[in-house]
């Protein structure tokens, strides 16, 4: 659902662009350097410290909106620049995702594990349905928007990490609302995409 109202956040992508549109990086650099940061991440995950993770975490999203930011400031927004961004998102989140299975996370249910591959899973269909239907033509403009697209992923595994601190349990329960909304999400894009 953010990504359809990305118009509420002009006054912040400007003051980003303002900021980091004179430093000597191009837009792909801003966006590798959120992969490189999901790997700090990462390494903090197995080492099992929550608050360190959410500090690196909070970084590499943040410089996937930097990219942005900056790319349409100096004018640089091109296809290959798009793709790049879609692509290392994907490893940004499949990073954080393999991280959490380090984690010693009790069962709800069923195993962390099962609720992790789900989010993955679900990830992957929501971005992929979205890219199938314009590769098919069965829609001309980019499908958007669901319950628990990128951004609202982003704000979940924040939700996530903060609870994992002092309660492993609430962290799962997150992770297990995740799942679902993900896979629900992938469902709702596919739908629009045939109708």
């Amino acid at each position: 659902m953010l990504d359809l109202h990305r118009d509420l956040f002009r006054g912040l992508e400007k003051a980003v662009a303002d900021f980091f549109s004179p430093m000597p990086f191009t837009p792909n650099q801003y966006s590798f350097s959120s992969v490189v940061f999901a790997f700090i991440c990462f390494y903090f995950l197995i080492k099992q410290n929550l608050a360190w993770a959410i500090i690196f975490f909070l970084i590499a999203a943040f410089m996937d909106f930097v990219d942005g930011a900056v790319a349409r400031r100096k004018n640089l927004t091109t296809k290959k620049g798009a793709y790049l961004d879609t692509v290392f998102d994907r490893f940004v989140e499949g990073i954080l995702l393999f991280g959490f299975l380090f984690l010693p996370l009790p069962q709800i249910f069923f195993p962390s594990y099962i609720w992790i591959f789900l989010i993955l899973f679900g990830s992957m269909m929501t971005t992929y349905a979205k890219s199938a239907a314009k590769e098919k033509e069965l829609t001309v403009k980019e499908l958007k928007g669901g319950l628990m697209s990128r951004g609202e992923r982003s704000i979940f595994y924040l939700l996530a990490m903060t609870t994992g601190i002092f309660c492993a349990e609430g962290m799962v329960w997150i992770l297990a609302i995740m799942a679902i909304l993900t896979n629900f999400t992938a469902l709702q894009r596919i739908r629009s995409a045939i109708e």
